[in-house]
């Protein structure tokens, strides 16, 4: 697994580092990455991430190789947002699992999306809550990780470049 993250996640950021992207827009772009990648809308997190990659002009690669990276915690944080926002909302709790959101978007999306509306939203009221804070908190953690390993990348010497 170690082999796989670093292979599929830090070389693809310490690429984008030797690119000239400083470590801050590649800090922000990942925290804008997991945030949104939790976002408790199956379906909606790549199209969230380009426009948050548009508007504050990070870097899309990064945001995009996150949010994939974090499906797996988007779909085990699907049912704990939809409880949260039932308790927030005073919803009567509904018997629904990941699974059972799964195999209803499979056998009719449309159907699925009419009968979870009400869920859906409350579930993005608490997202609404969390995720500003979350990109925040993300960003302060990741920014002198991302620094540390910008200072890890050997710079080329001037000698090498013939100067």
């Amino acid at each position: 697994m170690r082999v796989f993250i670093n292979r599929r996640l830090v070389q693809p950021v310490m690429g984008l580092l030797t690119q000239g992207i400083t470590a801050e827009r590649i800090a922000l772009s990942l925290a804008f990455g997991i945030s949104l990648g939790i976002f408790p809308v199956l379906g909606s997190t790549s199209l969230l991430c380009a426009i948050a990659a548009a508007v504050f002009r990070l870097n899309l690669p990064a945001i995009q190789l996150v949010n994939w990276f974090v499906y797996p915690l988007q779909l085990m944080l699907l049912v704990p947002f939809i409880r949260a926002g039932e308790l927030l909302f005073r919803a009567r709790p509904i018997p629904l699992s990941v699974a059972q959101v799964l195999t209803m978007a499979h056998a009719d999306l449309l159907h699925t999306i009419s009968s979870l509306w009400m869920v859906t939203l409350r579930a993005i009221s608490i997202w609404l809550l969390v995720g500003p804070l979350l990109t925040f908190l993300l960003y302060v953690c990741l920014s002198p990780v991302v620094s540390r390993l910008a200072l890890s990348i050997p710079k080329p010497s001037r000698r090498a470049n013939g100067v």
